[in-house]
């Protein structure tokens, strides 16, 4: 598993301490401690869908909004968990805190798509979540590491109990006046299908249009009704079936044409997508 000390999606006033950052392929797992701080402010901007939990300690106040209109201003306390989805930035405030938490971010074209339609939200405890989170944090500090498998399986598990736990009550519907023209949407469309043999960031198609990441975020689905990674996902599918239809390329090779690495995970999606694997698709 790859290690990482730094991540761009987190812009803090004072970063906290004793970080550690481990990827999988369609995953990241975060945590660190901070000790006694009397202010941070700062902003998140997640290319995966993001959950956090407070593991121990936490702050006297905390106050954040988001960029699809979620804000909470309070404590935060041992056991909190909060979500925030793909491309959504959350602008945050912390007074008097010291805690250690843990954060679980999924790939959105690996998670339940349902995730894609769930908008932030913050829970006072849900045991299922913070058993997990704290599991992996122990493992990662006492192991230096942690196994591929043990977290694309947790992964997967804590997608599918978000979708069925939140996806139905918590989707929310974004206001009419966050919206892009009918050129811009064709102009993004293209832009997707140019890259789609490679990872594409929400800035990537928000800097054209010279608007911030947040608010393509939402104009965009506003537009649309699909979230930026939904759409990006769904067209990659879209080009596998036309390649699996029209041509003799392995399908590994139409994986990664389509910038998937992993075949299964290509066949997962693409199933979720289509109704039936690719080998199936491809013979019929």
């Amino acid at each position: 598993m790859r290690h990482e000390t730094e991540t761009e999606s987190w812009q803090l006033t004072l970063p906290p301490q004793d970080r550690l950052r481990l990827e999988w392929p369609g995953g990241r797992f975060e945590t660190a401690r901070r000790g006694r701080t009397e202010d941070v402010e700062g902003r998140i901007t997640p290319d995966f869908h993001l959950i956090m939990v407070t593991l121990n300690g936490g702050a006297a106040h905390h106050r954040f909004r988001t960029d699809d209109g979620f804000h909470y201003e309070g404590h935060d306390a041992k056991g909190m968990v909060s979500f925030l989805p793909a491309g959504c930035s959350r602008e945050l405030m912390l007074r008097d805190v010291a805690w250690e938490w843990g954060a679980i971010a999924i790939d959105p074209a690996s998670g339940n798509q349902k995730l894609c339609e769930v908008g932030s939200f913050l829970v006072g405890r849900d045991d299922f979540i913070y058993g997990m989170t704290a599991q992996m944090s122990g493992l990662a500090r006492s192991q230096g590491d942690l196994d591929v498998t043990y977290c694309s399986t947790m992964a997967l598990a804590l997608s599918e109990y978000l979708s069925k736990k939140v996806a139905g009550p918590r989707t929310r519907r974004v206001s009419a006046k966050y919206t892009l023209t009918g050129r811009q949407v064709r102009d993004t469309y293209e832009r997707i299908d140019a890259n789609l043999a490679r990872p594409i960031a929400i800035c990537e198609l928000s800097g054209p249009l010279g608007i911030s990441e947040g608010h393509f975020f939402r104009a965009f689905r506003g537009a649309t009704g699909l979230t930026p990674l939904t759409a990006i996902c769904s067209r990659r599918m879209d080009r596998a079936a036309r390649l699996l239809s029209e041509t003799d390329l392995p399908i590994t090779e139409v994986a990664a044409r389509c910038g998937i690495e992993s075949p299964s995970h290509f066949a997962r999606v693409f199933r979720e997508h289509k109704g039936q694997s690719p080998s199936r698709w491809r013979n019929e």
